[in-house]
Order: C-alpha cells, then structure tokens, then sequence
C-alpha cells in the first residue's frame, strides 16, 4: 500500500489515525535476511525498487518478487532469462515477459502515460538495449515513441523521424560500432540526450567501449552517457526528465 493510499483511507475513515500512524513508523525497509527490501524508496525516489535478476538464486527471486507485489500491487524485474520467468510466473499468475527486452513484470492497468520520450538505435543489433529502456520508462508511466534503425550510415534516415525526435522532453540514443548517433542526435535537439553505448560490433568495438568513448567525447551538447548496455539506467532517468518537463 503507498502513502497517499492510506490518506486516501483516513480521509473517508476506512483507516483510523493510528492504524496509519503504524503504517508511517514502520521501518523503511523489510529484512529477509538474504534481501533488504527499500519499501520506502517510492516515497522518497517516486518509483518503487527494481529488481536486476541476474544472478540470483531462484528462491530469493521468487521471494523478492512475491514481497514487492504485495506491498506495490506491480512489481518489475530486469535482465531475467525465460527460466527465470517461468519459475516466477509458478507463483505469480499475472507476470509477462518479453523476450527482446529481457524485463518481466505485473503492472498495474490503466496506467496515465504522459509527455513523451523519444528512444532511437543505430542498428536492429541495439534494440535489446533500446527496449530495456523503452520499457522501462513506460513503467513508470511515460510516453515513448521508438525510432529504430537510424544510424549514421544511413542519415536520411534519421531525418525523416526529426519532427518525433525534436517534440520529446527527452531523447534515449542507444548505439554500438561507434557509437556515433548520440553526438549528430545532440546536434540537432534542444532536448537533453541520454547516450546509452551497447555492446554491438566487431573486435575493435571492444565490447563497447569504443562507443563509450566516443560518446564521452561527444563535442555536441546536451548529452549524458550511461553505461554500457543499461537500457534500464537510460529509461529510469529519461522518466526524470520527462516529468520535469511535464511540470514545468
């Protein structure tokens, strides 16, 4: 349950005062002795603790997934395998997953997307990356429109997308080889652009960290770098952004 739900309880007394006032003493996180839980992250961060499941134990996943839904009504999970999800899915019915993005999630529906983030690839090798971030800030409640395939080699391209490109509070450029796109992306928005390097290209690309330097390079302005392959670090704070601009 989130905070102004219990107001919300209190206002028409389905809640009385102290039952809330125990709700707003508990600790801000939950001790499950393999896992803290943040459960006061959304009150102070606006969106609730993501859970990067790589890596853990299947158990622990299970649970962890089992104790954010209870306590958000959604719950979301990054980097996860088709195993992982059907082991999940065992004990929550309602999940999804997507294959290319790697996200499984149960999301609360209806959900108001506003303003709007423009989320651009180089390559089809990159839309793992891109979708990782598309999804991401559509879960926490943003527009997004996907421009995919508009690298450099083709610039033409790119162009016939510039007036959805330019209309966005905030543009996602997820790119490999080079890594080229963030900086000719900058050179023509007045939008901050969140460079998102990917691990896509042959031997020199080193895994992307050629893109990643020529990124960090960028001579064109506006632009911020995330690392490699972080679509969901690219999609969280494009949802910050687009919200400040929805605000102001």
């Amino acid at each position: 349950m989130e905070a102004h739900e219990v107001l919300e309880k209190v206002s028409r007394g389905e809640m009385s005062v102290g039952e809330a006032e125990a709700f707003f003493r508990r600790e801000p996180f939950e001790d499950m002795g393999y896992a803290k839980l943040d459960t006061h992250r959304k009150l102070r961060n606006g969106a609730a603790e993501v859970v990067f499941c790589s890596g853990k134990a299947d158990d622990h996943l299970v649970s962890i997934f089992q104790r954010l839904w209870e306590q958000n009504g959604e719950v979301f999970g990054t980097r996860a395998s088709r195993a992982q999800y059907e082991l999940v899915r065992q004990e929550l019915p309602e999940l999804t997953y997507d294959a290319v993005s790697r996200i499984m999630k149960i999301e609360k529906p209806g959900k108001k997307k506003i303003g709007k983030i423009a989320v651009c690839t180089g390559g089809t090798a990159d839309i793992s990356v891109a979708e990782e971030a598309a999804q991401t800030a559509e879960f926490f409640g943003n527009h997004v429109d996907r421009i995919y395939d508009v690298g450099v080699s083709g610039l033409h391209r790119l162009l016939s997308r510039l007036d959805v490109i330019q209309s966005a509070n905030c543009v996602v450029a997820a790119a490999g080889m080079e890594g080229a796109l963030a900086s000719v992306i900058g050179g023509l928005v007045d939008k901050p652009v969140i460079a998102v390097p990917t691990s896509v290209g042959y031997g020199a690309s080193l895994n992307g960290i050629s893109a990643l330097l020529t990124m960090i390079n960028s001579c064109a302005n506006g632009i911020a770098v995330v690392n490699i392959d972080n679509g969901y670090g690219a999609g969280y704070m494009a949802s910050q952004i687009n919200r400040l601009g929805e605000r102001s």
